[in-house]
């Protein structure tokens, strides 16, 4: 599985952070970024798919490797 987070369409909720802090984390101006090494971590992490739906604006995006 890779995630990856929308800068575009980021709002900065931190919903994934907060659901997923071993995988996201949120850069200085507040924006939801994927933490170095969070892809391979996601791939075992049983919060990720919940921090995807949890995205109020549909940032993170999760795809088969």
């Amino acid at each position: 599985m890779d995630v990856h987070v929308d800068k575009e369409r980021c709002v900065g909720a931190g919903m994934c952070a907060l659901t997923a802090p071993d995988v996201f984390t949120q850069d200085d101006d507040g924006f939801s970024e994927v933490l170095p090494g969070g892809p391979a971590a996601a791939a075992g992490h049983p919060l990720v798919r919940e921090a995807a739906r949890a995205c109020p604006v549909g940032a993170v995006a999760l795809t088969d490797d």
